[in-house]
């Protein structure tokens, strides 16, 4: 088959856009900054979502759903939340169309107008906030550790598949504690949880750290995050988790009797991730030839390919690959054979590469006489005949863990080649411009030489690293004292 993709080091922009394509994963839709998210992409989303899940309820979450749609009024109760969301939101001002007088087909009902507007979803702290107020009495009422899946939407004017879309899947958990520092456990819990999944399952490294406050959500006090880096050098924001204070509570009203009988305000946090972390996926591991998908995350983890002439060799083949499937199956490998009899096996074992099928296995006449067949890894392209009279699970089991440590082991090479520490503005930008990737630089904790930094260089500061240690040293823009570097990079 013709992959029709440009090479990552000619356009990578457009070298994603073609491999989302290529690849089955996604397609634009009729409605500008929507996407239709295909069965092959939205597997390896489903794959995702069951172990986030899993994470979830392993540390004590329960899933439930609220609306998409929340009153206009609920988003003027906290002031920061509507300032950083207000030019995102898509509003319904009506509820019913009826059909042109003049035959233009159908019209909005002018007399249908909504008494309140209403948003469409940017984030559903405002509707939950409100539902918590009837929950909570007493400190008996407490924790809610409460996640949702859903769609939202934000309007966007530029766009890219899965990394911004105006309408995009993802996970937002909500929850209210009886103290401050429950809170922040919670919080930075949830930011730990993300980063074991991104590592463990999707293998792309990732720097914990805290938004500066410029970065932060809109209505937090303070925003976690984990930021990863792409094979072009620019950061990727994979997962947020904010603690907010009271800042809910207060807006919605949201109080509780303690133990010791006094009335306070709950603690609030939330935190999410979304579809974007697919383009983290696809950007950090993905070639020329198309996808690379770790093991754990890939729909199909064996695809078998039979070389066959004619309907005799063909139904040869199968009966002896089926004689070994179901042991894969057992073993928990997802296996696919491919006897499609339209298409060459030349076809096929470049469709499943582009695919990013981890191992592929091929089986020819020569192999049936020999029992023996061939293995080929996605992720180095390598090759070996295997003897079947040797034990073929435990060989493709060891082989996928090879293949998900080692694609993990090359992204966190690329980041360790790819972070610099630079002492000077100079040194920073062209460190930028020639380089790429994280800048480890002294910052003087003004959003001022933020912004400006930001404008000269459209590098921001994608975080302040959890483990950043104290040093001394001065701001590399302004020259004032800085007691930690922070990360900065150009991001997505």
């Amino acid at each position: 088959m013709s992959k029709g993709i440009p090479k990552r080091s000619e356009d990578y922009s457009l070298w994603y856009n073609e491999l989302v394509k290529k690849a089955d994963l996604a397609e634009n839709s009729p409605v500008r900054g929507c996407m239709v998210i295909k069965p092959y992409g939205f597997s390896i989303w489903e794959k995702m979502q069951a172990e986030i899940d899993r994470m979830f309820k392993e540390t004590g979450h329960t899933n439930a759903y609220f609306p998409l749609f929340i009153p206009k009024s609920y988003l003027s109760k906290e002031a920061d939340h509507v300032e950083g969301f207000a030019k995102e939101c898509a509003v319904v001002t009506h509820y019913r169309l009826k059909n042109d007088e003049n035959g233009n087909g159908v019209v909005v009902d002018p007399e249908a107008k909504l008494e309140e507007e209403l948003i469409v979803r940017p984030t559903s702290e405002t509707v939950i906030w409100n539902t918590y107020k009837n929950w909570v009495q007493s400190y008996r009422d407490l924790p809610i550790l409460v996640n949702q899946w859903a769609n939202v939407v934000r309007w966007e004017m530029r766009t890219r598949l899965f990394l911004r879309t105006a309408e995009f899947l993802w996970q937002e958990g909500h929850t209210a504690h009886a103290t401050k520092q429950e809170a922040i456990d919670e919080s930075v819990q949830m930011m730990n949880v993300y980063a074991q999944f991104a590592e463990e399952f999707m293998a792309v490294p990732v720097i914990k750290g805290i938004k500066s406050e410029s970065e932060r959500f809109a209505g937090a006090v303070e925003t976690y995050c984990i930021e990863a880096l792409m094979q072009d050098g620019k950061a990727l924001q994979a997962g947020t988790s904010h603690f907010l204070g009271q800042n809910f509570a207060k807006a919605f009203d949201v109080k509780f009797t303690s133990k010791e009988g006094k009335q306070d305000f709950v603690w609030g946090t939330s935190w999410g991730v979304s579809t974007r972390l697919m383009g983290a996926l696809i950007m950090a591991h993905s070639d020329d030839q198309g996808l690379v998908l770790p093991p754990k995350l890939a729909p199909i983890q064996v695809v078998i390919v039979p070389i066959y002439k004619g309907e005799e060799q063909l139904n040869a083949i199968r009966d002896k690959v089926n004689e070994f499937i179901p042991a894969l199956r057992k073993a928990g490998v997802s296996v696919k054979l491919d006897d499609r009899d339209t298409h060459k096996p030349g076809f096929k074992f470049a469709e499943w590469e582009l695919k990013g099928v981890p191992v592929r296995l091929a089986m020819g006449p020569r192999d049936m006489e020999n029992n023996t067949l061939e293995i080929a890894r996605r992720d180095t392209g390598e090759k070996e005949t295997f003897d079947l009279s040797n034990d073929l699970v435990a060989k493709i089991e060891g082989l996928l863990t090879d293949i998900q440590d080692s694609i993990y082991q090359k992204a966190v090479a690329y980041r360790a080649e790819h972070t610099t520490e630079v002492n000077s503005y100079e040194e920073f930008k062209e460190v930028l411009e020639s380089k790429g990737g994280f800048v480890s630089a002294h910052w003087d904790g003004t959003a001022e030489t933020e912004e400006q930094i930001k404008e000269e260089t459209k590098a921001t500061i994608r975080c302040i690293p959890i483990d950043a240690k104290e040093e001394e040293g001065v701001c590399i823009y302004s020259g004032k004292p800085s007691s930690r570097r922070v990360l900065f990079a150009k991001a997505y």
